[in-house]
């Protein structure tokens, strides 16, 4: 079963995913803009900003994650984002083996995980450098569809300027981040039953080829597989749901 909800850290969500008995449905990470910080059967690792879609090769039996909002995560981890770009390392490679370890520990022992990884990014939160505004403004530009031109201007940087800020803070440059932020408008909406022509005009592509592209390059699948896949997942997820015992208030589980 996966859940995630708001996180206490401003802008990020707090996920968690456990492994449900019987069949499963996987469906590959999307390309979103984010970094995660993910705790996975007590090891620690940190998943980079994706280009493309992103296939699990190995699984563990519990999972609970803090995804960054874009922009935030390289000033927690100390790493510029385009270094990590479609990577997914050890916390210890960017922060020491034996702290990655300690924190790993300290959070598999605790009651709650989840609660335990939130408290660890609040307190490591607190010490790194505040988010800069200047980067929520470039997410909220192109999250609202204005050109990269556009959007330079109106937080006071020339394109190229706005290029190097932005290879630092998501991993790529700004067309790439309002690609990915676009697609993941228009696929929130097929989610929805919205259909695929109107989504795509509504996200702001020039029409259903044009989303169909998109889907496909970043994705690395069709729109029909992509609805067909969040089906698969959510009737996996009731049948688990239906099945599971329910675990101790405040826990939070995934499929």
């Amino acid at each position: 079963m996966y859940e995630e909800r708001p996180a206490l850290l401003d802008g990020a969500v707090l996920w968690t995913r456990t492994a449900a008995a019987g069949p499963t449905a996987e469906r590959p990470v999307l390309p979103d803009g984010c970094m995660d910080l993910i705790w996975a059967d007590g090891s620690l690792l940190v998943a980079g900003p994706d280009t493309r879609a992103y296939v699990p090769g190995e699984f563990a039996a519990r999972y609970a994650g803090i995804r960054f909002a874009p922009g935030d995560a390289p000033g927690f981890f100390g790493v510029p984002a385009h270094e990590l770009r479609d990577r997914r390392v050890a916390l210890g490679a960017l922060w020491g083996e034996a702290e990655a370890r300690r924190l790993g520990e300290r959070i598999a022992e605790a009651p709650d995980p989840a609660a335990a990884l939130e408290e660890l990014v609040l307190r490591r939160a607190a010490e790194a450098p505040a988010p800069d505004p200047l980067l929520r403004a470039v997410v909220a530009c192109l999250a609202a569809g204005r050109a990269v031109a556009e959007t330079a201007e109106a937080v006071g940087l020339g394109v190229r300027g706005l290029h190097r800020r932005s290879l630092d803070a998501f991993g790529y440059g700004p067309k790439t981040l309002a690609r990915v932020l676009r697609l993941q408008r228009a696929l929130a909406m097929v989610r929805a039953g919205v259909p695929y022509a109107e989504a795509a005009l509504r996200a702001g592509c020039a029409d259903q080829a044009h989303l169909a592209r998109e889907t496909r390059a970043l994705a690395g699948t069709t729109l029909s597989a992509y609805k067909a896949s969040v089906s698969a997942v959510s009737a996996v997820s009731a049948a688990s749901a239906k099945s599971e015992t329910p675990l101790p208030s405040g826990s939070r589980t995934t499929a």
